[in-house]
């Protein structure tokens, strides 16, 4: 497996794990003939490339063409790689600015001698450079030409009329070899060959790994034609074909031609699309900002700002173009008290401006402003996993048994944590229980029947809180018969019947939400099915609310006040 890694590396220039589907399998022999006889093909192909350039003067023009032609080579060869690791948007701006000047170049320098075959190069390079314009403004988000397969044939189409063009100008120029022509016309065919490739990809690929090697190799002609039209430049430079007056207004219909199609494509900031609308997908899995790139937040506050829920009407109205909902998201963030929050919705259009936006919507928009005040919104999932768990950790921690001589056949001790508004209490139910979901409404509705605050619905008692908490230690232990009852040191103490159909009785975990035990709860039905008796020990002090819940087997249905 060395040698093939070492043989991928050195015809392919990219490490395996690029081109390889399984790293640990060794080349088939088609594979392996395929990067042999590609590495004779693609060290010509370098060879033809790194020719020294022709000798000879040359003016400014020139000199600039000869530049941008190498630079295209270097960035064929080399460069695209540091480029890649770049926003898509900033290489396809530099895409389309480099093949600009290209073809004003090409138009200025090459001697065409027709003006009907310079205006249709002009034609044909503008139509190319719309094709980068179009794969800009995608990468850009905004409303793109090539919108349809006609258009972006089309747009194709151009490229390759644009390669044609210039080899054509060049055979009249007479400045360039028989050996660049053939070159020229040799990338009008990759170029062909590249666009069937893309239409018939299902077609033509087998899933190896040979075609690929073949497409790469021929992806090195276009260099070879660049490399050999800057190398030969300067051959047999003659008088100009223009006269020196008429220079200036041809550089600026030329530079028109290049232009203009690509001015009309973008479109005014009044005209923006609209990302997301009330109609649009709902956004109900909020991305953690963390786990967002700079390019990505203001999408997931464009999809927060327009989302309904339930029929409710979005702040922001469907209207307001993307550009506007950002700006006027930002003025949130800078508004000083609700009643200037209220003000900017008004202006906005909002059909609730009082509801106003949760900080964990603003911060996509001003991480610097809301992370000032709530860090934990900066976080990344993993991160705010971790602090969750951390914070968990610490509350458990602090919870201690309050019987620890007193050992259960099951039992553990962790926090509880209760919805902080107006949570009743916790359970001990049977979630096994077919019934499970009315047994626990039965028992919510009889927690405040009297003052014990325990409600009994069969197979789930709901227990509550004494003091305005919103978590307090829970101990539960399970005894095979009623251990003593042990008052002393307790506010209250009560025992009410509870029966368990499917062999379980446990306590509610978090388990990924916010209400719940903080630890894993043991089964406190230990002898299977039947009936048991449920004894809740109460206490609160300055440390806070302190529970114990004593399960053990029992058939009495009284309930019992065993303190106060």
């Amino acid at each position: 497996m060395i040698g093939d890694a070492w043989l991928w590396v050195a015809v392919e220039w990219s490490p395996p794990s690029y081109g390889l589907p399984f790293t640990d399998q060794e080349f088939d022999t088609p594979t392996t003939v395929a990067l042999v006889v590609a590495a004779v093909v693609k060290a010509a192909f370098l060879w033809l490339i790194l020719r020294a350039p022709a000798p000879g003067p040359m003016d400014r023009r020139t000199k600039a063409l000869r530049r941008l032609l190498y630079l295209t080579v270097a960035y064929d060869l080399v460069l695209w790689y540091p480029l890649a690791l770049l926003l898509d948007t900033v290489v396809a701006a530099f895409d389309l600015a480099l093949w600009t000047s290209l073809n004003v170049l090409f138009l200025l320098v090459i001697r065409w001698r027709s003006r009907a075959l310079r205006a249709t190069a002009g034609t044909m390079f503008a139509l190319e450079l719309a094709g980068m314009a179009d794969a800009l403004l995608d990468e850009l988000d905004l409303p793109e030409l090539g919108s349809n397969d006609a258009v972006g044939f089309v747009l194709a189409l151009g490229g390759a009329a644009a390669i044609v063009l210039t080899v054509v100008g060049q055979r009249r120029d007479g400045r360039w070899s028989r050996g660049t022509l053939v070159a020229g016309w040799a990338f009008v065919g990759s170029f062909a060959l590249m666009i069937s490739v893309v239409a018939l990809a299902d077609m033509l690929f087998s899933g190896g790994l040979v075609e690929g090697i073949a497409l790469d190799a021929l992806g090195l002609v276009p260099a070879v034609w660049l490399a050999a039209t800057a190398r030969e430049l300067p051959t047999d430079i003659g008088p100009a074909d223009r006269p020196p007056a008429r220079r200036r207004e041809l550089r600026v219909a030329m530079a028109a031609v290049a232009l203009l199609p690509i001015v009309a494509l973008v479109h005014p900031e009044q005209s923006a699309h609209h990302s997301f609308t009330g109609a649009s997908p709902p956004c109900y899995d909020q991305p953690h900002f963390g786990d967002l790139k700079p390019s990505e937040r203001d999408a997931a506050f464009l999809c927060q700002a327009r989302i309904r829920y339930s029929g409710v009407p979005p702040i922001f109205p469907d209207t307001l173009p993307d550009q506007a909902v950002l700006a006027y998201g930002r003025a949130l963030c800078r508004a000083k008290d609700r009643e200037e929050e209220r003000e900017i919705l008004t202006r906005a259009g909002s059909e609730r401006p009082d509801s106003g936006m949760d900080p964990w919507d603003l911060v996509y928009v001003c991480p610097e402003v809301v992370g000032a005040t709530r860090p934990e919104l900066l976080r990344s999932a993993e991160e705010q996993k971790a602090a969750n768990d951390a914070y968990i950790a610490e509350a458990n921690a602090r919870c201690r048994d309050p019987w620890p001589r007193t050992k259960g056949v099951a039992q553990a001790t962790a926090n509880y944590f209760l919805f902080v508004d107006g949570d009743p209490g916790y359970l001990v139910q049977d979630p096994g229980d077919k019934a499970a979901e009315q047994a626990a409404g039965l028992a919510m509705d009889r927690v405040y029947d009297d003052d014990t605050l325990i409600g009994v619905g069969g197979s789930a008692v709901l227990v509550g809180h004494v003091e305005d908490v919103s978590d307090l230690c829970l101990t539960v232990k399970a005894f095979r018969a009623a251990p003593p009852r042990r008052v002393a040191g307790w506010d209250y103490v009560n025992e009410v019947p509870i029966v368990s159909r499917s062999g379980q009785l446990t306590v509610p975990e978090m388990d990924g939400g916010d209400v719940g035990a903080g630890a894993p709860m043991p089964n406190l039905a230990i002898r299977g099915k039947g009936r048991y008796r449920l004894r809740v020990y109460v206490r609160a002090d300055d440390s806070g609310e302190q529970h114990l819940v004593v399960v053990f087997p029992g058939a009495s249905r009284k309930r019992l006040q065993l303190k106060p």
